[in-house]
């Protein structure tokens, strides 16, 4: 009698965990579902939540920071980020910025055909192409032919 009540313990106990497991599923992807963009100004606004988390992890390994750099706190939780809020003028030049990587990449990455492939998507500008992992971008700009043809050659990095 024990080993038939021991069968059925078992069997109940393994489709209550299963319930649970699909419970616990369907309640996070409605969650997932559920987030809307807000305040979104360059990104298409064809993008999913998910897309831009996953950009946004890409800025910050590209520039060494964490997302209070262009995010402002909460007002009401300063341990949290108000994601849409333009408080933090951080978040301004980080849009400027993409929209210049974007209309680089539109303009005069997209026409380098890569020699062993028909695809222009292969090489493209990133914001680690100029931050590698700092705030501030690498090198001194190139400055534009002055009026007579001759432009200046960018200063040399300062001795460390």
């Amino acid at each position: 009698m024990f080993l038939q009540n021991r069968k059925k313990m078992v069997l109940l106990l393994g489709a209550t965990i299963v319930t649970a497991l699909m419970t616990q599923s369907f309640n996070y992807t409605q969650q997932q579902q559920e987030r809307k963009l807000q305040n979104i100004k360059v990104f298409p606004s064809t993008m999913t939540y998910r897309e831009v988390d996953h950009a946004m992890d890409q800025f910050k390994a590209a520039l060494g920071v964490k997302c209070n750099f262009c995010h402002a706190p909460d007002k009401d939780n300063p341990r949290r980020m108000d994601m849409p809020s333009d408080a933090n003028p951080m978040k301004n030049v980080a849009r400027e910025m993409l929209r210049m990587t974007m209309e680089m990449n539109e303009k005069y990455m997209a026409s380098i055909k890569h020699p062993e492939s028909d695809t222009t998507q292969i090489q493209h500008i990133t914001c680690n192409t100029c931050h590698r992992g700092a705030t501030k971008p690498f090198g001194q700009p190139l400055v534009a032919p002055g009026p007579g043809g001759g432009g200046q050659k960018p200063a040399a990095p300062a001795a460390k």
